[in-house]
């Protein structure tokens, strides 16, 4: 395939496939998500899309909620904000905490990190409010979805609660983890989020490729 192309975007259903791949290939290789693993390229785009918002990512306070164990995008955004002097809060169900290795490594890097029970005791003091829908494809039976499905969902009437200066993502697409109805108020990010992606990954190409 390397022969054919001059990047090779790639993603994966098993977690660390991608990182194999670019070892044995001599085009460079960007990781498009790697099952339950990895969403490096959103991560960019996430901290891009917090900078854009609210102008700057220190000192924020954090807030990720849904399905954090299979959810990839929270993994490396999680990691990727270790750089930053930020606070991060984790809201899911028992079954569906941070994994460890991720809540290590953010530990490693000095990061303040806490869990949540309720979506509203995290909610009041919160700059960013990052929603994951509850994976349905990662459960072997219905009836494990729906146990763990709809705790956390975002209302206007939950969003009296919050700051009137923060702002909603979501990596998109969602289900029913956030609310219609908030979908015209400002704090509401996640399509702008999504344009942002356009550009991020653009930027990324041409500067793989030597236009930057």
């Amino acid at each position: 395939m390397a022969s054919y192309a001059d990047v090779i975007v790639m993603r994966h259903p098993q977690p660390g496939a991608i990182e194999r791949a670019a070892k044995s290939s001599m085009k460079p290789v960007i990781n498009a998500g790697d099952g339950t693993g990895e969403h490096p390229t959103q991560a960019l785009l996430d901290v891009f899309t917090i900078r854009e918002e609210i102008g700057t990512v220190n000192g924020l306070t954090i807030t990720m909620v849904g399905d954090l164990k299979n959810g990839r995008t929270v993994h490396s955004l999680a990691r990727l904000l270790t750089l930053y002097r930020v606070s991060l809060r984790y809201v899911a169900p028992d079954s569906l905490k941070m994994p460890k290795p991720v809540t290590d490594y953010v530990r490693s890097r000095g990061i303040p990190q806490e869990e949540y029970s309720s979506l509203e005791e995290a909610l009041p003091d919160c700059d960013v409010l990052y929603v994951t829908r509850i994976q349905k494809e990662r459960f072997e039976t219905v009836e494990e979805y729906e146990q763990v499905s709809g705790h956390f969902i975002v209302t206007p009437q939950l969003m009296t609660k919050a700051k009137k200066k923060m702002v909603v993502m979501h990596p998109l697409p969602r289900i029913d983890e956030i609310s219609t109805s908030f979908d015209t108020d400002p704090r509401a990010a996640y399509f702008r989020q999504a344009e942002n992606g356009m550009y991020v990954r653009m930027a990324l190409l041409a500067l793989i490729l030597g236009g930057i």
